[in-house]
């Protein structure tokens, strides 16, 4: 079987988050660029039914959601150190879905104008938006990094969360949040995976052929 690593993704999504992830690990890989509406082509949904980037594909195995990407790449590549051990993986797996679930919900129906009714938060996973973030500053405050004392592929998936909901507004800037960001956001493979779909970006409106 192939060891071809091949990554589905679009520079204005989350696909950002896969692409950080992938140049953390530093194995090659190669990138199939869906424009939108693409995503939506029988080929692709043939990949991944819900038409969704970013979708991984590596010796045959196909993978979505981009946390689960994060922790599926830092297994297959150990060698790159982005997980703990396993029996020292609690943190690791609560703030990684953590940031996944709640944090995601709670951020959406936020942006969306979308109110739990009174007495019912214990039907949404999140509660409320304002304890979510409260928790979320909580776990980046105890520590240099959201699993321990090293920089994990928790923190890709989780700091993602963090630093676009600044950028967007949909997460205020509270110091911890700001701190936590700048510890993280300036590593190589992060600024690599920013200026490679940047430069996407910038190609997909000056109409030149995208080169990934």
């Amino acid at each position: 079987m192939s060891d071809e690593l091949v990554f589905y993704t679009n520079p204005m999504s989350r696909g950002r988050i896969a692409r950080w992830m992938l140049e953390e690990v530093g194995a090659p890989y190669r990138t199939e660029i869906l424009q939108w509406g693409a995503n939506k082509s029988p080929a692709f949904l043939a990949v991944n039914p819900m038409g969704k980037v970013p979708t991984i594909v590596h010796r045959g195995t196909v993978v979505t959601e981009g946390a689960a990407i994060c922790a599926y790449l830092a297994d297959a590549f150990p060698q790159a150190g982005l997980a703990p051990p396993p029996g020292e993986r609690g943190d690791y797996y609560r703030w990684l879905f953590f940031a996944a679930g709640p944090v995601e919900a709670a951020v959406t129906d936020k942006s969306l104008g979308v109110e739990v009714p009174a007495g019912r938060e214990m039907m949404v996973g999140y509660g409320s938006f304002e304890k979510t973030i409260d928790v979320l500053e909580a776990a980046v405050s105890k520590s240099d990094y959201v699993a321990g004392d090293r920089f994990t592929a928790a923190d890709v998936y989780f700091g993602s969360q963090i630093g676009w909901g600044m950028q967007f507004g949909s997460i205020e800037k509270r110091p911890a949040f700001e701190a936590y960001w700048d510890r993280i956001s300036g590593r190589p493979a992060a600024v690599r995976a920013r200026e490679i779909d940047d430069g996407l970006i910038a190609a997909q409106q000056s109409g030149t052929p995208p080169a990934a």
